[in-house]
């Protein structure tokens, strides 16, 4: 029987194709194994990032905007005299709603308007950060939202932390396969992933103006996720 030439070439593809998918189907049943590893750094923070704003009312709704625009003005113009960059500060909201009258019955209305201005500001020299927030409310600012440290170049630590994840990862990995009496293969391949900046605890800015402040530390977390490839049982 003679086959058409077609059919020929469609088995010697289909040949081709399996041929192909043998090793990497061999190496998909290669033992593995995959552990995480989590390791952290840390620092002296360098840089304060301090949430600011004002709030004014008046019954008329431009009135109040004036106001809360004249006092916004009047603290960046003192932050011009404590050498903190234009662009380490920047306005974060402005708002306007109305005041309502405190009854509860049918009558409720409007009783003017509150305008709101706020702005974000980082401080680059922690020694100055006193202040900075004794100016900020010398200047009119009545809303101190809160206060967080951190790093101006975070590479460093971060780096420090990923060497800290592999060292844990490479760690885990030898006590699974001491106790699972294998030994460890190469490493197929290494993925980090999570990691950042831990949360630093947030301080009530309206005791702060003239209290001292602690920056404490900053701490960089980093995960990594490495697989192994796993060779013989040991020998007992």
């Amino acid at each position: 029987m003679i086959r058409p030439p077609f059919m020929s070439m469609s088995l010697s593809l289909g040949l081709a194709a399996i041929l192909a998918l043998a090793p990497l189907a061999a190496i998909a049943q290669e033992p593995r194994l995959t552990v995480t590893g989590e390791g952290s750094a840390s620092a002296v923070p360098d840089m304060a990032t301090v949430s600011l704003g004002v709030t004014a009312q008046d019954p008329e709704a431009g009135a109040a905007m004036d106001r809360a625009s004249r006092v916004a003005a009047e603290i960046l113009s003192r932050l011009d005299g404590l050498n903190i960059a234009p662009r380490d500060r920047q306005t974060s909201d402005i708002g306007l709603q109305p005041v309502w009258s405190r009854h509860d019955s049918d009558d409720r209305h409007i009783t003017g308007y509150e305008a709101s201005n706020s702005l974000t500001v980082r401080v680059r020299d922690l020694d100055s950060l006193g202040d900075v927030l004794a100016a900020v409310t010398e200047g009119g600012a009545n809303r101190l939202a809160g206060l967080s440290f951190g790093l101006q170049e975070p590479g460093p630590v971060m780096d420090d932390a990923r060497r800290d994840a592999v060292s844990d990862a490479l760690a885990r990995a030898n006590v699974l396969a001491e106790a699972a009496g294998i030994t460890l293969g190469p490493i197929l391949s290494i993925t980090e992933g999570g990691g950042g900046d831990m949360p630093m605890p947030r301080m009530e800015m309206a005791r702060m103006a003239s209290a001292p402040v602690a920056a404490g530390e900053q701490t960089i977390s980093a995960q990594v996720t490495v697989v192994f490839r796993l060779g013989d049982e040991t020998p007992d």
